[in-house]
């Protein structure tokens, strides 16, 4: 003769089961910085010049696309471009290489010559070889001076958050060449 299994030991059993498959499938949760590693934050300063050059036997930005109305528009709206321009320590591009900038920015106003660039700047020398910078946003290029927010990183930059402030150092329209100055000011872990 079979036994039937007491109501209580059921319920107990879909309960448990209930509770176990919401855990597995959980969204998010909370963690500790203190198990995780993290360690107080640091701000760092890093200074270089990014060298975009568009003409020559060398480019390092090359126009992928660009709207019939772009040679119309007073701005140049419309244009993208993809980049893998050289990081330097002085202005000229043949001072030391400490990185490079690889991403892309487009020509994103109407009214005035301002870039959206979205860019990871790759280091490639001393404690910071490997890691990156990710930053994102408007870039107003005939302001003297702009700022641009750091939203991002990997490596020692993990959990980045910053700005950049740029400056042009050198512009030539005849062999489409810019030199820009970076201060950067990073807080990471």
């Amino acid at each position: 003769m079979a036994q039937s299994v007491p109501k209580y030991t059921i319920f107990t059993l879909f309960l448990f089961s209930f509770l176990l498959h919401t855990q597995s499938n959980q969204f998010s949760e909370n963690l500790s910085t203190k198990l995780n590693g993290f360690k107080r934050e640091k701000l760092t300063h890093l200074h270089f010049y990014f060298h975009d050059i568009a003409a020559g036997d060398h480019p390092t930005v090359v126009n992928v696309a660009k709207p019939p109305t772009t040679n119309t528009s007073d701005a140049l709206f419309g244009p993208i471009y993809v980049v893998d321009d050289p990081l330097t320590i002085g202005p000229n591009l043949t001072s030391k290489l400490v990185g490079r900038a690889q991403g892309m920015y487009a020509l994103s106003s109407l009214s005035e010559f301002r870039l959206v660039m979205s860019l990871s700047y790759v280091f490639t020398e001393g404690k910071y070889n490997g890691s990156t910078l990710s930053i994102l946003g408007g870039n107003s290029i005939s302001a003297p001076v702009r700022e641009l927010p750091v939203v991002g990183g990997s490596g020692a930059f993990r959990f980045a958050r910053g700005y950049a402030v740029t400056k042009t150092h050198f512009f030539n329209a005849t062999n489409e060449e810019a030199v820009v100055e970076y201060d950067v000011y990073v807080l990471h872990y």
